[in-house]
């Protein structure tokens, strides 16, 4: 995922998601894939930027509060978050703030 989401104007929510992953797949790719293909039919999803390094970075940005708790609490995202915890992440973060200014080229 290497372009820049196409956003409508501001105001709207960014969930910055930061980590650090464990050793080996363990069959993280292919739930990564999917938690993307979910979470862009989620009413309320607005677009990703996703890149990995040592650290991955992955913001999905939303119309409203009450959409990103939607995603939040979606049965398949629930059982990748519960995955995640288990096998994938030796440590990661959680952000949310409200985007009310963007500009760009």
């Amino acid at each position: 995922m290497s372009e820049i989401a196409k956003t409508p104007e501001p105001p709207y929510y960014a969930v910055i998601f930061s980590s650090h992953r464990t050793e080996g797949d363990n069959g993280y790719g292919a739930m990564a894939d999917r938690m993307v293909e979910l979470a862009a039919s989620q009413p309320g999803f607005l677009g990703m930027e996703s890149v990995r390094e040592d650290l991955g970075i992955t913001v999905s940005y939303w119309e409203s509060l009450e959409s990103i708790t939607n995603w939040k609490e979606n049965a398949e995202h629930r059982d990748a978050q519960r995955l995640g915890h288990q096998k994938w992440y030796s440590s990661f973060r959680v952000r949310i703030g409200k985007v009310e200014r963007e500009y760009g080229i």
